[in-house]
Protein backbone atom coordinates (compact mmCIF):
# COMPACT_ATOMS: atom_id res chain seq x y z
CA UNK A 1 0.00 0.00 0.00
CA UNK A 2 1.19 3.49 -0.92
CA UNK A 3 1.65 5.78 1.97
CA UNK A 4 0.36 9.27 1.03
CA UNK A 5 2.66 11.79 1.98
CA UNK A 6 1.90 13.96 4.85
CA UNK A 7 0.58 17.39 4.32
CA UNK A 8 2.98 19.83 4.51
CA UNK A 9 5.98 17.81 3.86
CA UNK A 10 7.44 19.05 0.38
CA UNK A 11 7.74 22.47 2.16
CA UNK A 12 9.47 20.93 5.29
CA UNK A 13 12.03 19.09 3.33
CA UNK A 14 12.57 22.42 1.21
CA UNK A 15 12.90 24.26 4.93
CA UNK A 16 15.95 21.89 6.13
CA UNK A 17 17.72 21.63 2.80
CA UNK A 18 17.63 25.25 2.64
CA UNK A 19 18.92 25.38 6.43
CA UNK A 20 21.64 22.68 5.46
CA UNK A 21 22.90 24.57 2.34
CA UNK A 22 23.39 27.38 4.90
CA UNK A 23 25.24 25.86 7.33
CA UNK A 24 27.28 24.27 4.81
CA UNK A 25 28.19 27.82 3.31
CA UNK A 26 28.46 29.41 6.89
CA UNK A 27 31.51 26.87 7.34
CA UNK A 28 33.12 26.57 3.61
CA UNK A 29 33.15 30.36 3.04
CA UNK A 30 35.13 31.57 5.25
CA UNK A 31 38.05 28.97 5.16
CA UNK A 32 38.09 29.47 1.67
CA UNK A 33 38.42 32.83 2.02
CA UNK A 34 40.63 32.21 4.82
CA UNK A 35 43.35 30.46 2.32
CA UNK A 36 42.48 32.75 -0.41
CA UNK A 37 43.91 35.83 1.98
CA UNK A 38 46.98 33.56 2.33
CA UNK A 39 47.42 32.33 -1.12
CA UNK A 40 50.68 30.60 -2.22
CA UNK A 41 51.06 27.29 -1.85
CA UNK A 42 48.16 26.76 0.04
CA UNK A 43 45.90 28.46 -1.96
CA UNK A 44 47.49 26.60 -5.21
CA UNK A 45 46.93 23.05 -3.15
CA UNK A 46 43.24 23.76 -2.29
CA UNK A 47 42.73 24.51 -5.91
CA UNK A 48 44.74 21.26 -7.00
CA UNK A 49 42.38 19.35 -4.57
CA UNK A 50 39.00 21.07 -5.86
CA UNK A 51 40.00 20.01 -9.16
CA UNK A 52 41.24 16.70 -8.23
CA UNK A 53 38.13 16.31 -6.60
CA UNK A 54 35.79 17.77 -9.69
CA UNK A 55 37.55 15.39 -12.58
CA UNK A 56 36.73 12.44 -9.93
CA UNK A 57 32.85 13.55 -9.97
CA UNK A 58 33.15 13.99 -13.83
CA UNK A 59 34.47 10.70 -14.51
CA UNK A 60 31.75 8.64 -12.70
CA UNK A 61 29.39 10.73 -14.24
CA UNK A 62 30.16 9.65 -18.29
CA UNK A 63 31.82 6.26 -17.37
CA UNK A 64 29.41 4.86 -14.73
CA UNK A 65 32.48 5.04 -12.37
CA UNK A 66 35.30 6.71 -11.03
CA UNK A 67 37.59 4.01 -13.24
CA UNK A 68 41.63 4.62 -11.61
CA UNK A 69 42.47 4.44 -15.37
CA UNK A 70 40.95 7.36 -16.80
CA UNK A 71 41.70 8.93 -13.23
CA UNK A 72 45.57 8.49 -13.52
CA UNK A 73 46.36 10.64 -16.06
CA UNK A 74 44.39 14.08 -15.77
CA UNK A 75 45.55 13.71 -11.74
CA UNK A 76 49.08 13.33 -12.67
CA UNK A 77 48.54 16.38 -15.46
CA UNK A 78 47.13 18.31 -12.23
CA UNK A 79 49.93 17.20 -9.95
CA UNK A 80 52.60 18.81 -12.59
CA UNK A 81 50.30 21.68 -13.14
CA UNK A 82 50.31 22.47 -9.64
CA UNK A 83 53.94 22.64 -9.37
CA UNK A 84 54.69 24.88 -12.82
CA UNK A 85 52.07 27.25 -11.62
CA UNK A 86 53.55 27.13 -8.33
CA UNK A 87 56.86 28.35 -10.07
CA UNK A 88 55.95 30.70 -11.95
CA UNK A 89 55.28 28.79 -15.19
CA UNK A 90 51.28 29.03 -16.05
CA UNK A 91 51.45 28.37 -19.87
CA UNK A 92 53.47 25.41 -19.30
CA UNK A 93 50.83 24.13 -16.89
CA UNK A 94 48.01 25.43 -19.42
CA UNK A 95 50.23 22.57 -21.64
CA UNK A 96 50.68 19.65 -19.23
CA UNK A 97 46.78 19.65 -18.72
CA UNK A 98 46.23 19.60 -22.58
CA UNK A 99 48.70 16.29 -22.88
CA UNK A 100 46.54 14.86 -19.91
CA UNK A 101 43.42 15.30 -21.80
CA UNK A 102 45.22 13.83 -24.82
CA UNK A 103 46.39 11.24 -22.69
CA UNK A 104 43.47 10.28 -20.77
CA UNK A 105 41.08 10.18 -24.36
CA UNK A 106 43.74 7.79 -25.63
CA UNK A 107 43.29 5.78 -22.24
CA UNK A 108 39.48 6.19 -22.80
CA UNK A 109 39.62 4.60 -26.02
CA UNK A 110 40.98 1.29 -24.87
CA UNK A 111 39.57 1.48 -21.57
CA UNK A 112 35.80 2.62 -22.35
CA UNK A 113 34.89 -0.57 -25.40
CA UNK A 114 31.60 -0.21 -26.91
CA UNK A 115 31.10 3.50 -25.55
CA UNK A 116 33.28 5.44 -28.00
CA UNK A 117 30.71 8.40 -27.87
CA UNK A 118 32.18 9.05 -24.25
CA UNK A 119 36.05 9.41 -24.97
CA UNK A 120 35.20 12.91 -26.15
CA UNK A 121 33.78 13.04 -22.35
CA UNK A 122 36.49 12.12 -20.70
CA UNK A 123 39.07 13.43 -22.24
CA UNK A 124 37.46 16.92 -21.67
CA UNK A 125 36.97 16.01 -17.78
CA UNK A 126 40.65 17.03 -17.72
CA UNK A 127 40.02 20.02 -19.12
CA UNK A 128 37.14 21.16 -17.07
CA UNK A 129 39.37 20.10 -14.16
CA UNK A 130 42.26 22.26 -15.32
CA UNK A 131 40.01 25.20 -16.11
CA UNK A 132 38.84 24.48 -12.48
CA UNK A 133 42.89 25.02 -11.22
CA UNK A 134 43.77 27.33 -13.49
CA UNK A 135 41.24 30.38 -13.14
CA UNK A 136 41.54 30.81 -9.78
CA UNK A 137 45.06 30.36 -9.48
CA UNK A 138 45.68 32.93 -11.64
CA UNK A 139 43.49 35.32 -10.57
CA UNK A 140 44.87 35.17 -6.77
CA UNK A 141 48.73 35.21 -8.34
CA UNK A 142 48.73 38.75 -7.85
CA UNK A 143 49.48 39.88 -4.32
CA UNK A 144 47.08 41.65 -2.23
CA UNK A 145 45.24 42.82 -5.56
CA UNK A 146 45.24 39.10 -6.49
CA UNK A 147 43.36 38.50 -3.22
CA UNK A 148 40.72 41.19 -4.11
CA UNK A 149 40.44 39.94 -7.45
CA UNK A 150 39.41 36.71 -6.12
CA UNK A 151 36.90 38.07 -3.37
CA UNK A 152 35.28 40.06 -6.79
CA UNK A 153 34.88 36.82 -8.35
CA UNK A 154 33.54 34.63 -5.54
CA UNK A 155 31.40 37.49 -4.22
CA UNK A 156 29.78 38.21 -7.73
CA UNK A 157 29.03 34.49 -8.21
CA UNK A 158 28.31 33.77 -4.76
CA UNK A 159 25.58 36.59 -4.55
CA UNK A 160 24.37 35.40 -8.12
CA UNK A 161 23.58 31.96 -6.59
CA UNK A 162 21.66 33.35 -3.34
CA UNK A 163 19.63 35.79 -5.15
CA UNK A 164 18.82 33.47 -8.25
CA UNK A 165 17.55 30.87 -5.40
CA UNK A 166 15.91 33.05 -3.44
CA UNK A 167 14.19 35.21 -5.96
CA UNK A 168 13.42 32.12 -8.31
CA UNK A 169 11.70 30.15 -5.13
CA UNK A 170 9.81 33.41 -4.03
CA UNK A 171 8.56 34.56 -7.60
CA UNK A 172 8.33 31.46 -9.15
CA UNK A 173 6.90 31.69 -13.17
CA UNK A 174 8.12 30.67 -16.36
CA UNK A 175 11.14 27.84 -16.71
CA UNK A 176 14.43 29.04 -18.04
CA UNK A 177 15.58 25.92 -19.68
CA UNK A 178 13.08 22.93 -18.94
CA UNK A 179 14.51 20.52 -21.25
CA UNK A 180 17.97 20.75 -18.74
CA UNK A 181 17.01 22.11 -15.18
CA UNK A 182 13.23 21.66 -13.98
CA UNK A 183 13.82 24.63 -11.39
CA UNK A 184 15.09 27.25 -12.99
CA UNK A 185 12.94 30.40 -14.08
CA UNK A 186 13.37 33.40 -15.43
CA UNK A 187 12.86 35.25 -12.53
CA UNK A 188 15.49 33.59 -10.65
CA UNK A 189 17.83 34.37 -13.68
CA UNK A 190 17.39 38.15 -13.48
CA UNK A 191 17.53 38.14 -9.58
CA UNK A 192 21.06 35.98 -9.57
CA UNK A 193 22.17 39.27 -11.93
CA UNK A 194 20.92 41.83 -9.68
CA UNK A 195 22.32 39.34 -7.11
CA UNK A 196 25.98 39.36 -9.24
CA UNK A 197 25.81 42.91 -9.60
CA UNK A 198 25.82 44.17 -6.18
CA UNK A 199 28.46 41.77 -4.99
CA UNK A 200 30.70 42.88 -7.65
CA UNK A 201 30.35 46.38 -6.71
CA UNK A 202 30.53 45.74 -3.13
CA UNK A 203 33.74 44.56 -3.79
CA UNK A 204 34.96 47.26 -5.86
CA UNK A 205 33.95 49.92 -3.15
CA UNK A 206 35.24 48.28 -0.18
CA UNK A 207 38.64 48.08 -1.98
CA UNK A 208 38.41 51.63 -2.78
CA UNK A 209 38.32 51.13 -6.69
CA UNK A 210 36.85 54.79 -8.81
CA UNK A 211 36.24 52.39 -11.58
CA UNK A 212 32.29 51.28 -10.76
CA UNK A 213 30.58 51.46 -13.53
CA UNK A 214 33.49 49.44 -15.68
CA UNK A 215 33.42 46.82 -12.62
CA UNK A 216 29.61 46.87 -12.30
CA UNK A 217 29.54 45.94 -16.25
CA UNK A 218 32.20 43.51 -15.47
CA UNK A 219 30.38 41.81 -12.64
CA UNK A 220 27.37 41.76 -14.49
CA UNK A 221 28.86 39.47 -17.63
CA UNK A 222 30.67 37.32 -15.15
CA UNK A 223 27.23 36.33 -13.47
CA UNK A 224 25.91 35.57 -16.70
CA UNK A 225 28.41 33.16 -17.16
CA UNK A 226 28.20 32.18 -13.56
CA UNK A 227 24.76 30.79 -14.59
CA UNK A 228 25.45 29.62 -18.03
CA UNK A 229 28.43 27.23 -16.25
CA UNK A 230 25.41 26.24 -13.74
CA UNK A 231 23.31 25.24 -17.17
CA UNK A 232 25.79 23.46 -18.40
CA UNK A 233 26.39 21.20 -15.65
CA UNK A 234 22.98 20.84 -15.31
CA UNK A 235 22.97 19.61 -19.12
CA UNK A 236 25.69 17.37 -18.68
CA UNK A 237 24.17 15.82 -15.34
CA UNK A 238 20.69 15.48 -17.48
CA UNK A 239 23.08 13.66 -20.29
CA UNK A 240 24.50 11.15 -17.87
CA UNK A 241 20.72 10.61 -15.93
CA UNK A 242 22.33 11.68 -12.69
CA UNK A 243 20.94 14.12 -10.05
CA UNK A 244 23.70 15.47 -8.09
CA UNK A 245 27.66 15.08 -9.59
CA UNK A 246 28.39 14.14 -5.59
CA UNK A 247 27.42 13.89 -2.43
CA UNK A 248 30.76 15.63 -0.96
CA UNK A 249 29.05 18.97 0.41
CA UNK A 250 25.86 18.23 2.59
CA UNK A 251 22.85 20.23 0.56
CA UNK A 252 24.66 20.92 -1.75
CA UNK A 253 25.82 17.66 -3.86
CA UNK A 254 29.13 17.55 -5.41
CA UNK A 255 32.21 19.84 -6.15
CA UNK A 256 31.00 20.47 -9.50
CA UNK A 257 27.12 21.09 -7.80
CA UNK A 258 28.79 23.86 -5.94
CA UNK A 259 31.48 25.22 -8.83
CA UNK A 260 30.13 25.14 -11.46
CA UNK A 261 29.17 28.81 -12.03
CA UNK A 262 32.56 29.87 -10.01
CA UNK A 263 34.36 27.58 -12.66
CA UNK A 264 32.91 29.63 -15.39
CA UNK A 265 33.14 32.91 -13.88
CA UNK A 266 37.22 32.47 -12.80
CA UNK A 267 38.19 31.22 -16.10
CA UNK A 268 36.50 34.41 -17.93
CA UNK A 269 37.83 36.62 -15.41
CA UNK A 270 41.41 35.36 -15.56
CA UNK A 271 41.37 35.59 -19.70
CA UNK A 272 40.24 38.97 -19.42
CA UNK A 273 43.01 39.66 -17.11
CA UNK A 274 45.47 38.07 -19.45
CA UNK A 275 44.38 39.64 -22.11
CA UNK A 276 45.05 42.64 -20.79
CA UNK A 277 48.15 42.70 -18.74
CA UNK A 278 49.44 39.14 -19.05
CA UNK A 279 49.89 36.14 -16.85
CA UNK A 280 52.19 37.66 -14.64
CA UNK A 281 49.39 40.67 -13.45
CA UNK A 282 46.04 38.77 -14.06
CA UNK A 283 44.27 41.00 -10.81
CA UNK A 284 45.59 43.94 -12.21
CA UNK A 285 44.11 43.65 -16.28
CA UNK A 286 40.85 42.34 -14.70
CA UNK A 287 40.49 45.12 -11.83
CA UNK A 288 42.47 48.02 -13.09
CA UNK A 289 40.71 50.10 -15.70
Amino acid sequence: MTTAPRRGAGATDARHNLGVRIASAAVLAPLVLAIAYVGGWAFLVLCALAAAGILWEWMHLVAGRADPRLLAPGWAALLVALVLTGMGHPAAAGAVLVLGAVADGLVALAAMEGRASRVIWAAGGVVYAGVAFLGPALLRSGGQLGFEAFVFVALTVWMTDILAFLVGRGLGGPLLWPRVTPNKTWSGAIGGLAGGLAGGIAVAYASGSGRLASLGVLALALSLLAQAGDLFESAVKRRFGAKDAGRIIPGHGGLMDRLDGFLFAAAAAAIIGILRDGTGATAHGLLLW
